[in-house]
């Protein structure tokens, strides 16, 4: 299947390293020119010089998400380097869990991040005749788990105010999505470290998988890829979950 996806302008936040690069490295590949943003100057250079090497143009800044003028800053950057943008991929999350400090941290990232960074590239996705905003959340997002608190509570504000902008936004012929992930596993990940540190927990958390083990980066980044290509011109406002059936709840 031709997703159409070649010499689209895509952007995409935490794009250095798990779901992020992935989703970055699969847009590259199929032909889109791919803007990426994280925390180290040296990740995102790296990530930037092995996109480049697939043919399509890419640029790169560090900053933090929750920097709101260097949030937009970057989104400016990046519509002027691509030549505009038709995709937006808010996906960095703080990965706090509890305490007050974590619901303020989640706050800023999580939400007001993927928020800023729509924003920011509205007037840019105004412009794009194939506009596309694919929100990350999480299976935490719409049950409670481990990570209830603040990572599961504004995981599913992010579903909502997804399917707030597809409603918002489909006269405009704007698309919005969310892909929840589930238990996801890379080096250097989140579960990498549980398993190292927290070894019951990680144990617990396997046994829960059905598939007997965890996702992969690159079978989350192909639905995320999927939904903001052309080629789901009709898919707008729906949560995709992506989690080897780890999750019981019926989605209506």
């Amino acid at each position: 299947m031709d997703l159409g996806l070649a010499g689209r302008r895509a952007l995409v936040s935490g794009g250095t390293k798990g779901i992020g690069r992935a989703i970055a490295e699969c847009l590259a590949a199929e032909g889109a020119h791919v803007a990426i943003c994280a925390r180290n100057p040296t990740e995102v250079d790296d990530t930037v010089a092995a996109l480049g090497k697939t043919g399509v143009k890419t640029f790169g800044q560090a900053l933090d998400v929750s920097d709101a003028a260097a949030l937009k800053a970057w989104v400016e950057a990046s519509g002027a380097a691509l030549g505009g943008i038709d995709i937006v991929v808010p996906n960095v999350s703080a990965l706090a869990i509890g305490g007050e400090g974590a619901w303020q941290k989640t706050f800023a990232t999580d939400l007001m991040g993927s928020v800023g960074m729509v924003d920011a590239a509205m007037p840019w996705l105004e412009k794009s005749d194939a506009a596309s905003i694919v929100i990350i959340s999480s299976v935490s997002g719409r049950e409670v788990d481990f990570a209830a608190g603040p990572y599961g509570t504004f995981k599913a504000a992010l579903i909502h105010y997804a399917q707030g902008l597809a409603f918002q936004l489909a006269g405009k012929g704007i698309r919005a999505n969310t892909v929840s992930p589930g238990n996801t596993y890379f080096p250097g990940g989140v579960w990498q470290m549980i398993e190292r540190d927290n070894p019951k927990l990680f144990a617990d958390a396997m046994a829960l998988n059905p598939t007997g083990r965890m996702g992969r980066p690159d079978e989350m980044a192909r639905a995320v890829v999927f939904l903001a290509s052309p080629a789901a011109s009709f898919i707008t406002g729906t949560n995709l979950v992506v989690d080897g059936a780890l999750t019981r709840g019926v989605q209506f």
